[in-house]
């Protein structure tokens, strides 16, 4: 176990890379989410937003992912330890499960907001055609 610690950079990426992939593999909400940044990606590269909209989203998404991933890791660390009922466990996985909640009501509301940034962006524009 402690060989994981104080390695050279590339080896803790690649640790990572093998983490971001058990979780793909094994969560189905996490390759939901993957795929939901995926279209917010395509998103920005098609509406071409400002650094800040970049930025916002880029966090926000980052965020949720981060969030199951921490949470997917919770979970597997608990069933290993203690795979009997315990409330205790239970609790921590819930808490665990309200961060992505949470994580996920954030990108959602950095969504709106940017789609009532487009619609007045939009707005506006129509606004100089119609007088």
């Amino acid at each position: 176990m402690g060989d994981h610690k104080n390695q050279p950079l590339p080896a803790r990426l690649r640790y990572a890379w093998h983490g971001l992939g058990h979780g793909l593999r094994t969560e189905a909400s996490l390759r939901l989410q993957a795929l939901c940044f995926a279209a917010a990606l395509a998103a920005l590269v098609w509406l071409r937003p400002g650094a800040l909209w970049w930025a916002l989203m880029l966090l926000a998404s980052g965020a949720v992912l981060a969030a199951e991933l921490l949470n997917t890791a919770i979970e597997q660390l608990a069933d290993a330890l203690h795979p009997h009922h315990s409330a205790a466990i239970r609790a921590a996985k819930d808490c665990a499960a309200a961060g992505v909640l949470l994580a996920v009501l954030g990108a959602l509301g950095v969504a709106a907001a940017f789609a009532v940034h487009l619609l007045r962006a939009h707005g506006a524009a129509f606004s100089l055609y119609d007088s």
